[in-house]
């Protein structure tokens, strides 16, 4: 089916809209996060685990998309990645709930920006991919970022590495699992949901659960999983109408939101060694997004369903 120049960009101003509204709610979680008052970054990621695959069992229902749900549970072997990516995914966002209930928004957003460099650095170390010049430099940027802080701090940002590379090495390990985003987000959630289950009964019945304590809290747990399917849906709908390049530049908003949010909504202190941190992580993500767009492929966009 051809694709004519105006439906063309009619898909490309839809999938930016998608794309920016994916984004956008992702950079704004730790405002949401932020609501809990007194709930471990456990229990809410527990709560976060369980309504996920509930309101996710509905979405996929209404879409009609259990085929490949079906086909992946139907290869036992073939989950051994999907629990792995499933695990790394509860650990990044565990810590990620951490880092906001902590007031250390700037290192999850830092973390987030080192993402593409560890992504570029494992795809070299594990895939044995080639690493253009101007990536190789972005990458000793980041790591010399890293060092700043050690020497001049005394410590690592271990958040902000934790999260890069936890969620690096899910993409990683994502690539080699054939399902879409929501798919894959359900089985993977599906996958935890005993252990979230199990936790829940444990500390219910140690009383220390807080889930029906107060209707705040509760509805807040509740809405914990469908704000996690939320973004994803956008995202989706962006990834199918955009290039990879295009949406490798609308992912900077995601921590460019957090960033701010932790300088004037939570009020955390920057310090000129922190600062210098970013500016060389900015630095080496302009050099790798400029090698990015250099190298993108120069075709039109297909259409959704193609």
């Amino acid at each position: 089916m051809t694709t004519t120049p105006i439906a063309a960009d009619k898909e490309a101003r839809q999938g930016v809209i998608f794309g920016l509204a994916a984004y956008t709610m992702w950079g704004c979680f730790p405002l949401f996060f932020a609501l809990f008052e007194g709930v471990p970054a456990f229990e809410i990621l527990i709560h976060r685990v369980l309504w996920s695959c509930l309101f996710l069992v509905g979405l996929v229902t209404l879409l009609g998309r259990w085929a490949p749900i079906r086909e992946a549970l139907g290869q036992p072997r073939r989950l051994g990645r999907v629990l792995g990516c499933a695990l790394l995914i509860a650990f990044n966002w565990g810590l990620y709930i951490y880092s906001v209930e902590t007031r250390h928004v700037l290192q999850a957003s830092l973390g987030y920006f080192m993402t593409p460099l560890v992504n570029v650095a494992l795809g070299m170390l594990v895939l044995r991919e080639t690493m253009h010049r101007l990536q190789a430099v972005a990458v000793g940027l980041a790591a010399l970022a890293i060092a700043l802080q050690l020497v001049m701090l005394g410590e690592l940002p271990w958040i902000s590495l934790a999260l890069a590379f936890s969620f690096g090495t899910y993409g990683l390990l994502r690539k080699q699992v054939p399902l879409d985003g929501l798919s894959g987000l359900f089985v993977e959630t599906l996958l935890l949901l005993p252990l979230g289950l199990i936790t829940l009964g444990w500390l219910t019945q140690a009383e220390l659960s807080h889930f029906l304590g107060d209707t705040r809290t509760t509805l807040l747990l509740i809405a914990s999983g469908v704000i996690t399917a939320l973004p994803l849906l956008a995202f989706a709908g962006a990834a199918r109408r955009l290039r990879l390049a295009t949406l490798g530049f609308l992912m900077y908003l995601n921590p460019t939101i957090q960033f701010f949010i932790a300088l004037l909504v939570f009020g955390e202190p920057l310090s000129g060694v922190q600062l210098a941190t970013f500016v060389l992580i900015w630095t080496g993500l302009a050099l790798y997004s400029w090698s990015a767009w250099q190298s993108r492929p120069r075709e039109t966009p297909q259409p959704a369903g193609r």
